[in-house]
């Protein structure tokens, strides 16, 4: 099979048997959180897993048939991939005829010696490198590959371990870059789907690529994120929503009923006005 026939096939895929689950709900948050508008200049970014390949896959299809005006780009920064994973890369970009750039980082030796989980800072320092490049080549927004699953496991993760109610918003004005903002346009999509997506596809993408994983497979393994994974999958075997209404919780918050809270920096108490009310 030619990588064009390839692409066809997955492009397909998207068109007929993920139409539903996938394209359809991608438009939707496009839609429903005006994520892309005339005169847009986005650039997707490219982190070789399945979420910012899709990502990538849907923007394309989109730029060929919308009817709002604007650019993509899609970008590809190396924190120092191992060269197998490098070449992973760029093999699919070529696979599914994805235009990317490719720029360099250091990131993966910058926090490879911190004793604890570096994630954090790495994910951070991704951020950071790749507001910059995408401002550098005139985006004023990037694209993640976050999905439904990700903000409802955000949310449970502040409760549980960071004592904090924190959702995951669909798009973010960056405080640190003037003018560019982050969108999340599959936040309506499950990861359940685009995992089935990528399977049926007989599509191979790179899971986590930086050297502390690769050494720590255990404490991966452990990781909160996977907890958090398996305490919903055993809350669904009674509770077959229980994944929609911890979204839906992110949309119904009752401020009268919270003790505290923040705003823009600033920390407020319902002691506050406590009196006032009455």
């Amino acid at each position: 099979m030619s990588d064009n026939e390839f692409y066809e096939k997955v492009r397909g895929s998207l068109q007929k048997k993920y139409r539903r689950p996938i394209t359809a709900k991608f438009n939707k948050a496009l839609k429903v959180y005006s994520l892309v508008n005339e005169g847009d200049r986005v650039a997707v970014c490219i982190s070789g897993g399945k979420d910012s390949w899709l990502t990538a896959i849907l923007f394309k299809e989109l730029k060929k048939y919308s009817d709002v005006p604007f650019e993509v780009k899609y970008i590809v920064m190396d924190p120092g991939y191992a060269p197998e994973n490098r070449a992973l890369i760029e093999e699919n970009a070529k696979k599914l005829d994805i235009p990317i750039e490719i720029f360099q980082s250091n990131i993966f030796a910058a926090v490879h010696e911190i004793p604890k989980s570096p994630c954090y800072l790495c994910a951070r320092m991704r951020r950071g490198y790749l507001y910059s490049f995408a401002r550098d080549i005139g985006c004023n927004k990037i694209a993640l590959g976050h999905h439904f699953d990700d903000v409802i496991e955000t949310t449970l993760m502040g409760i549980l371990y960071g004592a904090q109610v924190q959702g995951m918003l669909p798009k973010l004005h960056s405080t640190n870059f003037a003018g560019m903002e982050l969108i999340r346009p599959l936040y309506f999509v499950r990861e359940a789907d685009i995992i089935s997506w990528r399977d049926t596809n007989g599509l191979k993408f790179l899971r986590c690529a930086c050297r502390f994983t690769e050494k720590s497979e255990i404490d991966e393994d452990l990781s909160k994120r996977k907890e958090i994974k398996m305490l919903i999958a055993e809350l669904k075997k009674k509770h077959p929503d229980v994944e929609k209404c911890i979204f839906g919780s992110l949309q119904n918050v009752n401020i009268d009923t919270v003790l505290a809270y923040k705003t823009k920096g600033k920390k407020y108490s319902f002691l506050d006005d406590y009196d006032i009310k009455f």
